[in-house]
């Protein structure tokens, strides 16, 4: 490599103190003006400084406008105080442009509006803040679609993705963004409001004799037009994928003078949109995919010419890289068993009008892959395998983006594009360079168009990496132009690549740009330094030669993270996943809210900004943090659920245990946290303690004293369970385990005697222990009190908690020195042993073996009970899966038990029930808990087909259902308690 001409420029923290002087007054107005949300807050503003970028920008403020007039109100304020603005979407941009020094409007929770779709026309108008599958779903009911789908269809909004001529998958069979826009609203800074389109000459002349704003925004694009058409013509690649740069190209007079189309991509810095006019197209509503297999990823790119010969509606690339990735993050693992063998993969999407016409497309494209030399493997799916392998392919950036063992993968040349002619040879010189260069990153994307997705283990903190990082992309932009490509072929320019642009566009096209900036934006206000007049790309950097985050001891080893809570939260690279809210648990307090603080996302963010000391301070004891934190369920869905395994629910448990050191806890963390203790004494007298409970001055008292919903009842206590009466005075003293009586070679099974279940609802342990007999077990229970602790990390009480988890250790010595499994009832204490303990207590070798010995009822009976089979039920069994089940242990050995059962059985994608133990007890989260409940599983419990069983192992998820319907939901112990059915 030769010596780097660039230097090290001022990363993000050395600006992190730079204010607007004005801010604080414009403030004020705008809380006067507007009906809207107005945040000029720390937290706030440490949400919104970086997008999913490497870049990191502190905000003036937050505007969260109702309405079309709070926006023109806080354009016109703006305009006053001279404010940049920034609109943002869902805040998933790759390239920079979805943060800066700026007032940030972000439209995504009331501005998310869609008129009534015109079939005939195949129009929908819709508002900026709507999430492009509500478009999708209600298109398809009139088998039309917005074709442009990327990855992040589940949370983008189509206001960013017009900033960002978003693509996707789709994009090969209806186009980019740009190609499906009929028509834009605009507000310019200047409060100049404009419907913009394709224009006819003798539509362009009167816009221009009539004069005023608008007419001088059209003569200067008309200029513009007859200016530099011939270099448009001949400079702009003719290639699928190109995103770089404004599109000039949409004003030539074969392309109708379209302002509308000319104006997507252009990231915001023109003009704010109130709202579009999309064009929709058909969308095959019976679709066959085909999974091929190549010895790598340049053989599979080379034939992608040939492939299209057979018009596929998608055609995707992965290599092997990316699905190592997957494999160290435990990421679809099951799935990745349907890609055909090879080290590189294409998969290849059909769609007709029937089945079998996409069946037979796809056959013959399996034909002629048998003439290929050498043959590749190949593979038709079946619908159901389709998804799973789409899941695959969708799972790529956040699988790329922090692989354990390897660190993390960075933007910055992550989805530069060429012809698909080029796309082998692009690819071959580009591993050259990535080996020249010491970088790793697979290779994945829209191979169908030539666009490919990256990321690079860049190192972004000392100055050599930084200039190394720079130099790369300087050299990659080179083999990109130089095989008639463009920089970016979805994700924009933003600062990623802006400051590249004049090595792909020249400074006379650099000029045209500047010019059409100014014709909107004359003040560069909109957006300023993205895309025209960037900063570089190695400039104002999240991390940067000058990053030294606070490393503060923690109670948890955070191993995965080198010790370091600031890297634990460094992992959120902004992917967004947890701001869907269709289907899966994370993140269900932004389901509720629908607020970026409540999502997995702002916490992390929020944590991270907390580490650096420059926009949130008093460390631990920051009270907005801590407000974030307290609508977090701890449901652990975000370390499954998120690419990266975000885990929000230890973050928030180590944060709290800081928060209240050396200060008084409320009284409702006592009594909720050590919810064993007072579980067991009232268990000597349940019934008398029941009745107190109930009383109604006593029951009002109680939950006044400690913050509990007038509408939530007190779960009744019971004695605990005994497996019969001879053994009940045994089971309280503390001489090693009972034994039940059966044959000698009988192998042992420990039953876990968990507080929910054992002094709450010991039918379920009852059932468990008739179950394990009937499989041949002897069954062995404590003879003392222990508990997991679950309820203490809800709480931060991490110093209690490690206390409990000794004091288990100890009692199961006999047991984890023989390997006894132990069975566990309750998903969140399963959970305990197989998560946290380890977390808490890394150096103790028991602590391993209790997590490996550890099983539930279900994934015990599958994997070592053979011989068991379940009773035959002619029902229907309705399953609402526990939280930390699902995350933690997955639903698979469950749900394949109960189907041996014979019963027609339905997972409900339920997500968080909202109880999650404490939290929907809580006078100040009742709501949230609520509106979690009636999402979906409420409504399911109350509509579902009588004689159905209902079945939840999570006794807080009983909970929720029992204090909202009639119906008891049993456990899965309880299922297979009952007899067979005649």
């Amino acid at each position: 490599m030769s010596t780097s001409p660039f230097v090290v420029l001022p990363s993000s923290h050395a600006r992190a103190h730079d204010t607007f002087p004005d801010a604080d007054e414009l403030c004020q107005l705008l809380r006067e003006q507007i009906r809207g949300e107005v945040r000029f807050d720390a937290a706030s503003k440490a949400l919104y400084s970086t997008d999913a970028s490497n870049y990191r920008h502190i905000p003036i403020g937050v505007v969260i406008p109702r309405d079309e007039a709070d926006v023109i109100a806080t354009v016109a304020l703006c305009s006053r105080f001279q404010a940049p603005i920034l609109t943002r979407g869902a805040g998933t941009s790759l390239a920079g442009q979805g943060c800066n020094a700026a007032v940030i409007l972000d439209f995504s929770k009331y501005m998310n509006g869609m008129g009534e779709i015109d079939v005939e026309r195949r129009t929908v108008h819709v508002q900026p803040g709507i999430v492009l599958d509500r478009v999708r779903d209600a298109a398809e009911r009139f088998n039309l679609t917005f074709a442009p789908d990327p990855a992040t269809h589940s949370r983008c909004t189509i206001g960013g993705m017009i900033g960002n001529n978003s693509c996707g998958v789709h994009a090969l069979m209806g186009g980019k963004t740009v190609d499906n826009i009929a028509t834009l609203d605009l507000l310019l800074y200047d409060g100049t409001r404009m419907t913009v389109g394709p224009t006819t000459e003798a539509e362009l002349e009167e816009q221009i004799a009539a004069g005023g704003r608008s007419g001088e925004i059209y003569a200067t694009l008309k200029s513009l037009r007859d200016n530099y058409a011939t270099q448009v013509r001949e400079k702009f690649p003719r290639i699928p994928r190109r995103v770089s740069g404004f599109n000039l190209d949409e004003l030539l007079p074969e392309n109708t003078f379209n302002v509308a189309r000319a104006l997507v991509g252009s990231e915001g810095t023109c003009a704010i949109i109130l709202g579009a006019t999309l064009q929709l197209v058909e969308s095959p509503p019976y679709r066959t995919l085909v999974g091929v297999g190549f010895s790598d990823i340049f053989v599979a790119a080379d034939h992608v010419t040939q492939i299209l010969q057979y018009k596929p509606i998608g055609l995707e690339g992965m290599d092997g890289y990316l699905l190592d990735a997957l494999r160290r993050k435990q990421k679809s693992v099951e799935d990745l068993a349907l890609l055909p063998a090879g080290d590189g993969f294409l998969i290849v999407e059909f769609g007709a009008a029937t089945q079998p016409e996409a069946n037979a497309q796809a056959r013959a494209f399996a034909a002629y892959l048998k003439t290929v030399t050498p043959q590749p493997t190949a593979r038709i799916y079946t619908s159901a395998e389709a998804k799973r392998v789409w899941h695959i392919r969708e799972s790529g950036l956040g699988a790329t983006a922090f692989i354990p063992g390897v660190g993390t993968g960075w933007e910055g040349w992550e989805d530069a594009a060429v012809d698909p002619t080029q796309l082998g040879s692009y690819l071959r010189q580009i591993a050259a360079l990535m080996k020249e260069f010491h970088y790793r990153s697979a290779m994945y994307g829209h191979f169908g168009q030539g666009c490919v997705h990256m990321r690079h283990n860049f190192d972004l903190e000392t100055a050599e990496g930084i200039l190394k990082f720079r130099q790369f992309m300087d050299r990659a932009a080179d083999i990109a132009l130089a095989h008639g490509g463009s920089l970016s072929g979805e994700h924009g320019d933003g600062q990623a690549r802006g400051a590249l642009l004049p090595k792909m566009f020249g400074t006379e096209l650099m000029q045209a740009f500047r010019t059409f900036k100014h014709a909107f934006d004359p003040t560069n206000r909109m957006n300023p330094n993205k895309l025209i007049d960037a900063h570089e790309p190695h400039e104002d950097l999240r991390l940067g030669t000058d990053y030294r985050p606070w490393q503060p001891k923690t109670h948890f080893a955070f191993a995965e993270n080198n010790g370091s809570f600031a890297d634990a939260n460094l992992r959120c690279v902004g992917v967004g996943a947890c701001r869907k809210t269709d289907a899966g648990t994370m993140c269900p307090s932004f389901m509720a809210t629908g607020e970026e603080l409540h999502s997995t996302r702002g916490r992390a963010h929020l944590l991270w900004e907390l580490m650096q000391g420059e926009v949130l301070p008093d460390q631990w004891k920051n009270e907005q943090v801590k407000e974030s934190l307290d609508l977090c369920l701890a449901c652990k869905a975000c370390k499954s659920e998120c690419p990266v395994s975000v885990d929000m629910a230890t973050y928030k448990a180590e944060f709290l245990a800081h928060h209240y050191e050396g200060e008084s806890r409320p009284l409702s963390h006592y009594a909720f946290g050590r919810i064993d203790v007072f579980a067991r004494l009232a268990s000597y007298a349940p019934h008398l303690v029941n009745a107190i409970n109930n009383a109604p001055i006593i029951r009002s008292v109680v939950k006044k004293i400690l913050h509990i919903h007038p509408n939530r009842t007190f779960p009744r206590f019971s004695k605990p369970f005994t497996p019969d009466r001879r053994h009940a005075r045994d089971a309280r003293r503390p001489r090693g385990n009972r034994r039940i009586p059966l044959p000698a070679e009988a192998p042992e099974v420990f039953l876990w005697a968990d507080t929910f279940n054992n002094y709450f609802h010991p039918a379920a342990m009852r059932a468990a222990h008739q179950v394990l007999t009937t499989a041949g077990f002897r069954v062995t229970l404590p003879t003392q009190h222990l508990c997991c602790g679950r309820p203490l990390y809800d709480f931060g009480m991490l110093d209690t908690a490690k206390d409990y988890l000794l004091k288990t250790l100890n009692a199961l010595t006999a047991q984890l020195q023989a390997g006894t499994p132990i069975v566990v009832l309750e998903p969140s204490c399963a959970s305990v042993f197989r998560d946290e303990l380890t977390n808490l207590l890394p150096h103790d070798p028991r602590a391993a073996k209790l997590r490996d010995q550890t099983f539930l009822l279900s994934e015990f009976l599958v994997r070592h009970a053979p011989h068991y089979r379940p009773p035959q039920l002619d029902e229907k069994i309705l399953v609402h899966g526990h939280c930390h089940h699902r995350a933690t242990m997955g639903m698979q050995d469950e749900m394949a038990l109960l189907r041996l059962t014979g019963a027609n059985v339905e997972l409900l994608d339920s997500g968080c029930c909202g109880m999650a133990g404490p939290f929907g007890f809580e006078k100040d989260k009742y709501e949230i808990s609520q509106k979690l409940g009636e999402r979906v599983l409420l409504p399911a419990v109350r509509n579902k087909a009588a004689g159905t069983i209902l079945l939840t192992d999570g006794f807080s998820c009983a909970e929720q259902i029992t204090q909202n319907t009639s119906v008891k939901p049993m456990h899965l112990a309880e299922v297979l308690a009952q007899p067979s059915k005649p």
